[in-house]
């Protein structure tokens, strides 16, 4: 049995690390210009990981690099709130990061914009925290891909925390998120994923995100069939070359979401391999969503709430597939489904 389903992980806390982010959702049609009213949520993927965890009663650290001034204090309050501790946050810098996000979009269409240069996140460097402080207690380490997509200096900063998790046997998990917007100093995925997936535990994201960042090709005539058992047989392949590649890695995930450009008609399963086994959630579908945002991240605070309370691995996958699809109809960046709410959306 793989460490990862057997460790004892209640004895410490689970430390998101990403930037806080908040989100500017302007309407489509241009309304909020007459009401002046631009709606304002707080997110970030890890963020949102920790929310979730939070909500679901697993001790949930979160660190950032946030100013020093009253909007970080009010957002900490906020934070703290939700039963995140805010403790690891870094003071420095002078701005927080922001994007625009026209409403019912995806993150990947282009009514996108990023304004996070120059935040105190992206102005980290190597050296700069004390990542054995941050780290103390801690059991179960988070990232994504998005913090190293920010500039080189993250990058470094993700090597060196990674680094110092790994010495402490702390379990560390990663979400393959592709942000094209943000690779823009120079380097692509390809470049810098590698080294980092090397210290990760359990990899998450879906056989493209794999393709692109780690280099593991997907089979032209997988990507254009749309057939469900050939993407199942694909994350098997993918997961299997992925733990080759990486043998500290002993799960990966994928997930497959599949809808129309106007939110209709949605299609949602995920695939757990472990053990050398292949795990596959029930098949969730709905004719229309209300809010794309956040449902990977809700996917991956699934799989570490299954992980960190030791369920087995298809009570894990099926738990972590109903969060996402949950998440799907709640309007902010982060979930608001109970455990019960969520373990009754489970496909049995």
């Amino acid at each position: 049995m793989s460490e990862i389903l057997t460790k004892d992980y209640s004895t410490g806390s689970v430390l998101n690390f990403g930037e806080l982010l908040l989100r500017i959702t302007p309407d489509a049609g241009g309304d909020w210009l007459q009401e002046n009213n631009l709606p304002v949520f707080v997110g970030g993927a890890e963020l949102n990981v920790a929310t979730a965890l939070a909500l679901w009663d697993v001790p949930s650290k979160y660190f950032t690099a946030l100013p020093q001034n009253g909007m970080s204090n009010q957002l900490i309050s906020f934070l703290q709130e939700k039963d995140i501790d805010t403790s690891p946050i870094f003071f420095h810098g002078k701005r927080i990061g922001l994007y625009f996000l026209t409403k019912g979009q995806d993150l990947k269409n282009d009514a996108l914009i990023y304004d996070r240069a120059g935040s105190a996140f992206a102005e980290l460097t190597p050296g700069m925290v004390d990542w054995d402080k941050v780290l103390e207690g801690v059991t179960w380490f988070h990232f994504s891909a998005i913090c190293p997509a920010i500039s080189q200096n993250a990058a470094e900063v993700c090597k060196e925390v990674l680094e110092a998790a790994s010495r402490k046997g702390i379990t560390i998990s990663v979400d393959l998120n592709y942000r094209a917007k943000l690779w823009q100093y120079g380097k692509q995925p390809i470049d810098v994923m590698p080294e980092l997936a090397q210290y990760c535990d359990l990899i998450m994201g879906n056989i493209w995100a794999a393709e692109r960042m780690l280099g593991v090709k997907v089979e032209e005539l997988v990507t254009e069939s749309g057939q469900k058992s050939l993407y199942v047989k694909e994350a098997q392949n993918s997961s299997e070359a992925i733990i080759k590649a990486f043998p500290k890695c002993k799960a990966v995930a994928n997930t497959f979401r599949f809808t129309a450009d106007d939110n209709t008609n949605v299609e949602y399963y995920t695939v757990l391999y472990t053990n050398d086994k292949v795990y596959l959630s029930g098949e969730h579908r709905a004719e229309t969503i209300i809010d794309k945002v956040g449902s990977g991240d809700c996917y991956m605070a699934g799989l570490i709430y299954g992980f960190y309370n030791n369920f087995d691995p298809q009570a894990t996958v099926d738990f972590a597939t109903a969060a996402a699809f949950t998440k799907l109809f709640v309007n902010s960046d982060a979930t608001n489904r109970s455990v019960e709410f969520i373990q009754e959306a489970i496909i049995k």
